[in-house]
């Protein structure tokens, strides 16, 4: 009976400070911010209720979307490779099919409207830096401009998928597989790495994702970081809180606000969570403790009774 006392007092400490210390413990060394809905309330509401006919006149026209981006469901395939782009822009500039779909349209608005404010880089492209973004602001094409944009975005809208069918995959790519890889799911910045036949080729893809990269630290300051890990390291919190926000985690960082809406950020970090542990082995993960705890359990019932039958004679 002793011993139980005793392991019920240490079973007791361990448990307080797991949960009653070590939250505090790593609130202190990690910044937490409140999560806001991915509503992007800071800026400007839409009122205008856009047209999507004049919108893809807009987009293929005076709105020079299609000089930059593809936009594959309409037939317009890119202007240049991967590797050409980012050493023109930085990065490749995405695929706008899904745009409508995976963005928030308060955010859409604002971003062909003044793309450093939206994504909350302003602070990268100053006048005194001598740096420009790599994505022009819209100027108009003669009329109220806000309406032309409105057009635009009910454009994109009108092309992309109902949101529901857009996959984990599809979402990720999209807003963050441009610039950051995921080697646990053999993703590059220039896309996922293809099965070649020869190890030439194999070495010549390895080759232009390099320089691929060296295009993006010149582009961000530095290459972003692998995110096989970053689910598992940092937690939904902290992941969460930085696709919506990251100025407010990490002031002054050259990663852009993404404006991903609330499904489609769901469905990213799914796609992160998934390539650090997929489905599949947490499911394993779990049966597998339940099946140790039991174990342990039969075990520690064991030890007990043998530790009784051993020591009864001599108490």
């Amino acid at each position: 009976m002793k011993e139980l006392k005793i392991l019920a007092v240490v079973v007791f400490f361990s448990l307080a400070v797991y949960i009653l210390v070590e939250p505090i413990a790593h609130g202190v060394m990690h910044k937490t911010i409140d999560k806001q809905g991915f509503a992007y309330k800071d800026l400007p509401d839409v009122n205008k209720k856009g047209d999507a006919t004049r919108g893809k006149d807009l987009v293929m026209g005076a709105g020079a979307c299609t000089g930059c981006h593809s936009i594959e469901v309409a037939g317009i395939a890119p202007t240049m490779d991967a590797l050409t782009a980012s050493s023109s822009y930085g990065v490749v500039p995405p695929d706008l099919s899904i745009a409508g779909a995976i963005y928030d349209e308060r955010f859409l608005h604002a971003l062909i409207k003044n793309p450093a404010k939206a994504l909350d880089v302003e602070h990268k492209f100053t006048p005194d830096s001598g740096k420009m973004h790599p994505m022009s602001s819209f100027g108009g094409a003669g009329g109220d401009i806000d309406q032309e944009i409105a057009d635009m975005v009910a454009y994109l809208k009108s092309i992309a998928p109902d949101s529901a069918s857009v996959t984990p995959t599809q979402a990720f790519e999209n807003a963050c597989g441009r610039c950051h890889e995921v080697r646990y799911t053999n993703w590059t910045q220039m896309g996922e790495k293809p099965k070649f036949k020869k190890e030439r080729d194999s070495l010549i893809y390895d080759a232009n994702v390099l320089d691929y990269q060296d295009n993006l630290k010149k582009y961000m300051g530095k290459l972003p970081p692998d995110l096989s890990m970053k689910y598992g390291a940092r937690g939904e919190q902290f992941m969460s809180t930085f696709v919506e926000n990251p100025q407010g985690l990490l002031h002054g960082t050259s990663m852009p606000r993404v404006g991903l809406n609330a499904e489609s950020a769901e469905k990213t970090l799914q796609y992160l969570h998934d390539s650090y542990e997929p489905q599949a082995m947490r499911e394993e993960r779990d049966r597998t403790g339940l099946w140790v705890m039991g174990f342990l359990l039969i075990l520690a019932s064991v030890a007990y009774l043998w530790k009784r039958e051993v020591w009864k004679d001599l108490h």
